[in-house]
């Protein structure tokens, strides 16, 4: 085994509107870090989630 963790299938899409030129700076920024948009776009909800999700806390 790889020691990562097995996380959930990902089985659902989000569709956002935003400018073209935000999209192109975010993928941008991404490729420079090595990460892909959406790799980042999950990591930002699920950081959302964990700081405003009062049902599980």
């Amino acid at each position: 085994m790889s020691g990562k963790k097995k996380s959930k299938a990902k089985n659902s899409q989000l569709v956002i509107r935003i400018n073209d030129e935000e999209r192109d700076r975010f993928v941008a920024l991404c490729d420079e870090l090595d990460t892909s948009a959406a790799r980042e776009i999950r990591r930002f909800i699920r950081g959302f989630i964990e700081a405003h999700d009062t049902a599980s806390n």
